[in-house]
């Protein structure tokens, strides 16, 4: 007996408690990959926080060394960012325990995104035909890669300058920015999850395409009304400055582009595939 047919008689014979069951020892892999990373990330406190979170903070920053070097090769001394104007403190009594907790359990979860994507798989793949498995091969590290380019371009590129910007934003000199650590962390976590989870955009379009809800005609279409929506959410997402909002628009709308190809890609092959049916009917009468 085949595998894949011994696969789908199993999975014909499961009930619906069966099911549970099996989406809960799913479930409670994926929590316990990320309690041990984020454990892991509590206990390298120093690292964490004084390399990774706070690194945006700080002058010395990769980004702001890139910049200056761009600055100094162009000679355009307003690239250089060599001063950040504020000061992070703590006004709660439990306020850095707290974000110290909140951050590690972040710090996990990104770091175990994979291996929790990878079990939402195992529970969702088995469920699909064969063509539809065969389809989304690779999903998991296509996702995996989004995920992890998306949460880098918001943290090298979105976090820095969107921060250099808050800092030096000021109504008057006599008021100083003296940012509170939970402003400063939920700023920045929210600017790398969001552009991680935009980044996922390829990858909804291709389950979209596969399932026939939208193709690349459509997408065409709509390109203007998506500008605007990815104009929007970037607004949203991101400080209200101009340079923030384009930098996070354009990545995105280049994955929307690459959308439009992914979607004609799916209508070529699923056009060869109908041709050659065709043809093999035609032969066979």
């Amino acid at each position: 007996m085949a595998l894949d047919q011994y696969q789908d008689e199993e999975e014909e014979g499961m009930s619906f408690l069966d099911h549970l069951e099996a989406l809960r020892w799913h479930l409670l892999r994926s929590v316990s990959a990320i309690l041990i990373l984020s454990v892991a990330a509590f206990v390298a406190k120093s690292f964490v926080f004084g390399v990774v979170i706070l690194g945006p903070s700080k002058v010395d920053f990769v980004t702001y060394r890139w910049l200056c070097n761009v600055s100094d090769y162009f000679g355009i001394t307003a690239l250089c960012i060599d001063e950040l104007p504020f000061t992070i403190q703590n006004r709660q009594m439990t306020g850095q325990f707290t974000m110290h907790m909140t951050s590690s359990f972040v710090v996990g979860f990104i770091a175990a995104f994979p291996f929790v994507f990878w079990e939402i798989w195992r529970f969702i793949s088995p469920g699909l035909y064969d063509q539809e498995r065969n389809a989304a091969r690779g999903a998991v590290f296509f996702v995996s890669l989004l995920f992890f380019l998306g949460a880098a371009f918001g943290y090298y590129i979105l976090s820095p300058l969107s921060i250099n910007f808050l800092s030096n934003y000021q109504l008057d000199p006599s008021i100083l920015n003296e940012f509170d650590i939970t402003s400063y962390i939920s700023t920045l976590t929210m600017l790398v999850l969001a552009s991680a989870i935009m980044f996922q955009l390829p990858v909804v379009v291709y389950f979209l395409a596969m399932s026939g809800l939208v193709s690349s005609a459509m997408l065409k279409a709509y390109r203007r009304h998506a500008i605007v929506v990815i104009l929007v959410l970037s607004a949203i997402i991101t400080p209200p400055d101009v340079i923030s909002q384009v930098l996070i628009a354009m990545p995105i709308l280049v994955l929307y582009e690459a959308g439009i190809q992914i979607a004609k890609r799916l209508e070529r092959k699923r056009a060869i595939k109908q041709a050659e049916e065709e043809a093999r009917d035609a032969m066979g009468d």
